[in-house]
């Protein structure tokens, strides 16, 4: 028994996982959303309905304001959608940097940032 041994130390890098040897499902091509992709091309679909109402309205002269509410409609669906998956980014992806540390971490969210941004913009 050696002398850190008996003094109940041990050596933990050789326990730890080195960041670089941390594989997660990002590096494996599985994007956050992929575990609720069903449900958001469902959505999707919804929303595309909802602008081809849009175009049948226009389509059919119906009065300005009622095709304001229904874009107001679709507006907010898509920036609904938007912050379903942006939140799955930050619990996946962003996560997933965070979990391999280093520069990784910092550029996933800078990336959010501006996508929050962008979203807010809108």
């Amino acid at each position: 028994m050696t002398t850190t041994e008996a003094a109940g130390t041990t050596d933990t890098a050789a326990t730890e996982p080195v960041a670089e040897q941390v594989v997660t499902d990002h590096d494996r091509g599985i994007h956050g959303y992929h575990h609720q992709k069903a449900e958001h091309l469902k959505r999707l679909r919804r929303i595309e309905g909802q602008i081809r109402g849009l175009q049948r309205m226009v389509d059919e002269d119906v009065y300005c304001i009622d095709i304001l509410t229904q874009v107001s409609a679709s507006t907010k669906a898509l920036q609904s959608f938007a912050l379903q998956l942006l939140e799955e980014h930050l619990r996946h992806c962003v996560a997933d940097a965070a979990v391999k540390g280093g520069d990784e971490i910092d550029a996933k969210v800078e990336e959010a940032t501006k996508a929050i941004a962008r979203l807010l913009r809108t």
